[in-house]
């Protein structure tokens, strides 16, 4: 697999603004692993053009003094004018990343659907204790949420382009920032449980046995249950995975259809990998 940002070849957006469309056309000579450290240190390297096929232009860290209330440009009344600003402190330098060292631990993650008891526990107990921390403090999950919020819902601002939200969604930044999300979120649970072996568990929904949503959700009684989660998709329901964006923004749950779910979803996934021209990173499907 090419090691250049050249790879990403495919124009997707990177920032989203009302007025424009702004196209990432990515021609560095970074290599991928080079872009995660510098994403990881609050620096990320990235296209930002007013044309399409424009070459890729270096973008800033935003302003974390000016992180501002989101304003969803589909106006959902519930995150409207959200301040989901995470703490932030000029007076404390932002550290470097550092690589952990290669005698770390290997972490493996398990499906969510095939964890046992004693791993379960274990992911009970680091989420509960997160949850304990002083709301403030940036390892606390209330600081995770926050981060997520700011990046993912427009909270900041490129730098000398006012305009310009920064918005991880639909670019080839979303993977890589979820990436590294996860393993600072990850790294918070195991260090609070003092076990630097502990991975988080993925949803399987693809599988036919994990296309519920995982019961170690459902619990009432346990740290890691939503409240708030909607009850008509908790088991035995299956996932619906061709559910859209549309029907999430117009309040509706339609059905999988008379056909058996899980052959349907088995259909979708199917399809979406064969009928893409392009897969993440520019190959084309038909080269692999």
């Amino acid at each position: 697999m090419p090691s250049s940002l050249q790879a990403l070849g495919r124009n997707l957006p990177l920032h989203r603004s009302k007025k424009a469309s702004y196209i990432l056309s990515c021609k560095a000579t970074d290599g991928r692993r080079d872009v995660l450290l510098r994403l990881a240190g609050g620096v990320a390297t990235a296209g930002l053009s007013e044309l399409r096929g424009a070459l890729a232009k270096p973008i800033q860290s935003p302003d974390f003094g000016k992180c501002q209330p989101i304003d969803d440009p589909d106006k959902i009344p519930q995150v409207k004018d959200t301040m989901c600003c995470p703490k932030y402190d000029d007076r404390i330098p932002i550290p470097d990343f550092k690589l952990p060292p290669l005698s770390s631990p290997l972490r493996v993650r398990p499906a969510a659907h095939l964890v046992d008891r004693n791993y379960l526990a274990k992911y009970e107990k680091a989420v509960k204790l997160m949850k304990e921390l002083p709301d403030d403090d940036p390892r606390s999950f209330s600081q995770q949420w926050h981060v997520h919020c700011a990046y993912c819902e427009g909270a900041y601002e490129q730098i000398g382009y006012p305009k310009l939200k920064i918005d991880i969604h639909r670019s080839w930044l979303f993977f890589p920032w979820h990436r590294l999300y996860l393993y600072f979120y990850e790294r918070i649970l195991g260090n609070l449980i003092d076990d630097d072996t502990f991975a988080l568990p993925f949803w399987n929904w693809d599988a036919p046995h994990g296309m519920t949503l995982p019961v170690m959700y459902t619990g009432e009684s346990s740290p890691l249950y939503d409240s708030k989660r909607n009850p008509m998709h908790l088991p035995p329901a299956i996932v619906n995975l061709d559910y859209n964006h549309k029907d999430y923004h117009s309040g509706t749950d339609p059905k999988i259809s008379t056909e058996d779910p899980i052959d349907l979803n088995l259909k979708v996934m199917y399809r979406q990998g064969r009928s893409q021209e392009f897969l993440p990173l520019g190959s084309l499907t038909n080269s692999l």
